[in-house]
């Protein structure tokens, strides 16, 4: 694959990704299914895919084992958090709430792997916090568009413990053999509560759960993993820092969301603390080749 080849296939992940919240909006089933079937579908996306290529690795241990399930969790509670967002906000605010990850993956790192915390990222945390509160359309928690943001952030937390996780357990597996790993435990998990609902699925949402799980989960993380061949990973950070825009853009399109002036700007600021913090130099204590790739975006 040639660098142009490999921006182009980021840019069409992030564009899926982006679309997350769409298919998740366009579907009429309640978010734990959604989040259910994302990840079956994924999981048979995945299998193809592991079955096509060399996904040769490290050889998964109990211990790795369990990290794996446990990012498996991590993964389906942040998905869910954020399709509740997008049923009860809609996708623009839902998508900026989520952008919120980086400013928790900052002050995390700094807890759990005890990572001086420089002034700058500092800035950039109170950066998202701004455009945070900017979003959102008021004070109050009862309006549901703030309660939807509020879900927002918290699928965004997860998200960045999850990639907290990653960093620790994944190192040497497969990022698809991983990925495989942790969707397979959110069906596993999640079966018994959806299995006798399968019956009753409108059939379009089939369609939009399949797009969910084969392009916006298998085929987006396919072409992210590809283009890590060729790209470094703070390229492919600033370009998936693009997403909230594909999901407000899309969104603005198909369901008449039309964002405020507030909302775009403090959405510009989320998406700049972004961009800032995947240029970041890594500082000496903290090499970057320390850092494997996270695995997945909502």
């Amino acid at each position: 694959m040639t660098r142009r080849q490999a921006l182009i296939a980021i840019h069409i992940g992030a564009l899926m990704f982006g679309l997350s919240g769409v298919f998740g909006k366009l579907a009429e089933s309640a978010p734990l299914f959604i989040t259910f079937a994302r990840a079956l579908f994924a999981v048979l996306a995945l299998a193809s895919a592991a079955a096509l290529i060399d996904i040769r690795g490290e050889a998964i241990t109990w211990k790795r084992g369990a990290g794996l399930v446990a990012g498996g969790l991590l993964l389906g509670g942040h998905w869910l958090t954020f399709f509740i967002a997008v049923k009860t906000a809609g996708v623009g605010i839902a998508t900026l709430g989520f952008a919120s990850f980086p400013a928790f993956t900052i002050l995390l790192e700094g807890v759990l792997f005890r990572e001086r915390t420089r002034p700058v990222e500092f800035a950039l945390v109170g950066l998202v916090c701004i455009g945070l509160v900017l979003v959102a359309p008021t004070p109050s928690v009862q309006s549901e568009a703030t309660l939807g943001l509020l879900y927002g952030v918290l699928s965004g937390l997860l998200f960045a413990m999850l990639a907290l996780l990653n960093r620790a357990v994944t190192r040497g597996i497969n990022p698809i053999r991983a990925a495989l790993w942790q969707n397979l435990a959110i069906v596993l998990v999640l079966l018994p509560w959806n299995w006798q609902g399968l019956g009753d699925v409108p059939a379009m949402d089939w369609l939009w759960l399949a797009m969910l799980g084969v392009l916006c989960t298998g085929l987006a993380h396919s072409f992210f993993v590809a283009s890590l061949r060729v790209l470094n990973a703070r390229t492919t950070s600033v370009i998936f820092a693009l997403e909230p825009v594909y999901g407000i853009a899309f969104a603005w399109w198909l369901f008449a969301e039309r964002p405020g002036g507030a909302m775009l700007f403090g959405g510009a600021m989320i998406i700049l603390a972004s961009i800032i913090a995947s240029r970041l130099k890594e500082p000496d204590a903290r090499p970057a080749a320390g850092r494997p790739p996270v695995a997945q975006e909502p």
